[in-house]
């Protein structure tokens, strides 16, 4: 093994990801709602990103997922891209810090992270890609994960496909400079995380279920003793 992929949300960010998502539209729609020029409500302007959000879920491997996004966005809105830009920028940089609302890290969750880069593994997190770098980025601070030296953090900016498409795990694999099966993919989500495994990644279920995808299951706080065996010659 020589890479280890961590999920973000609910693995190493203790985070009601339900909860969270219906606090983050009920401040972003009035923004989105104001990019279309207040000719939608903030209802139909939460509709409009959920369906730019499921355009970057099918494939397009000749666009970002941003990319992706914006071709979705403007067609629904008609919005310049520019302005629009603007405002978002000013949301995550203002209103999103307020939504952390005592989120933290799980428990472990650091300390494994810590522990792939002192075996000398190449480290991703591989959040799904859905979000600005911004708002990713703030996330990883509130799982306390700033400053450590990773090897990739997947952002919509610049990935082409989003979990659980096959894709995503190959391009993660690719922009680490290694091969699928030489990867450990560590998360929470059966659905997103655990077909990983259909690429010839391992994969680590967080939590005491084991899926039946799951190459290993435990929580974070056993996850370094594994890290060091299967990081073995």
């Amino acid at each position: 093994m020589r890479a280890v992929l961590f999920d973000l949300d609910g693995t190493l960010l203790d985070i009601d990801i339900d909860a969270f998502i219906r606090r983050y539209f009920a401040h972003l729609g009035p923004v989105v709602a104001r990019v279309a020029g207040d000719a939608i409500s903030s209802e139909q302007a939460i509709d409009i990103v959920m369906r730019s959000t499921r355009a970057m879920m099918r494939p397009h491997p000749d666009l970002t997922n941003q990319g992706a996004f914006d071709r979705a966005f403007v067609e629904l809105t008609g919005a310049d891209l520019g302005t629009a830009y603007e405002r978002f920028t000013e949301f995550y940089e203002t209103v999103f810090p307020t939504l952390r609302d005592g989120l933290g890290p799980v428990p472990g969750g650091v300390e494994a992270v810590e522990a792939a880069l002192a075996l000398g593994l190449r480290v991703a997190i591989a959040t799904n890609p859905i979000f600005p770098e911004m708002a990713i980025r703030q996330r990883m601070d509130w799982a306390g994960l700033s400053g450590l030296d990773l090897h990739l953090v997947t952002t919509f900016e610049l990935m082409h496909a989003c979990k659980p498409d096959p894709a995503y795990f190959l391009e993660t694999a690719a922009l680490l400079r290694v091969a699928a099966p030489e990867c450990l993919m560590v998360g929470d989500d059966a659905q997103l995380d655990m077909p990983a495994a259909n690429v010839g990644m391992s994969t680590y279920s967080v939590g005491s279920a084991r899926p039946p995808t799951s190459t290993y299951a435990g929580p974070l706080t056993e996850l370094p003793a594994l890290l060091a065996r299967l990081s073995q010659p």
